[in-house]
Formats: C-alpha cells, structure tokens, sequence
C-alpha cells in the first residue's frame, strides 16, 4: 500500500491535496486541506480536482483555507468579537437571565447560545 494518499476521482492518480466533505443538512461542501487521516464518508481530490470543483445548484461550496496560509480577519469575525466582548461587560445581567431554574457554572461569565464566556482561573 502506498503511503501518499490519491485523488478520489476515478481514473486519477495524482497525488491528493485537500479532503471534501458534504454536509447535506446545509447542503454545503466543505472543501479544506488534506484530513490527517482517511475517511469513509470524505473525498481525498487532488489540486486539479480540488480547483474545479463545482457544486449543485442550490448548494454552497465553503473553500477552507490551507493552514500554512496566513489568516486574516474578516468583518464578520471582527464583529463576532466585538459582540462577544460587549456581552462579557454585561455578567450581571446576563447571570440573572440564565439563572432561570439551573445552577450556573461558577467560572461562567456570560453566555451567548451554546458559546460561555469563563472566568480566568487565576482570578
């Protein structure tokens, strides 16, 4: 067995380069940097490939960057910082809304949806 993982495509040799993956609740492709390891339900496509893909009509293709690839901020991230930062200067109310019945966690800051902020450890 050869150590350098294939393209997926049929009839193609070349060597892979990103890993695509289909979310079909969202009816995206997520098209990302190779995954460290294979597999069943994920396509290995080599730079060729990876560069044509298309999806279909109706369904969006999210392009992950390569992780070597420098990161820049987006607006939306920026705003989700901000965001994130105005509801951690508001823990009182924040605690009194989620206080509703269940015993908040004591390192618990604030919450927004599924994402806490935590009160550093060393305070």
């Amino acid at each position: 067995m050869s150590p350098v993982r294939r393209c997926s495509r049929t009839a193609c040799g070349r060597p892979a380069v990103a890993t695509l993956t289909y979310v079909y609740a969202d009816s995206t492709a997520v098209l990302g940097p190779l995954a460290t390891y294979a597999e069943p339900h994920c396509y290995d496509l080599c730079a060729e490939h990876s560069e044509r893909l298309t999806a279909p009509r109706g369904w969006e293709v999210v392009r992950l960057l390569d992780g070597s690839a420098p990161a820049r901020p987006s607006g939306d991230d920026l705003e989700a910082l901000a965001n994130a930062v105005r509801e951690a200067a508001r823990p009182q109310q924040r605690a009194a809304e989620a206080g509703g019945g269940r015993t908040a966690d004591p390192m618990e800051v604030a919450r927004r949806g599924h994402l806490r902020v935590l009160r550093s450890p060393d305070n």
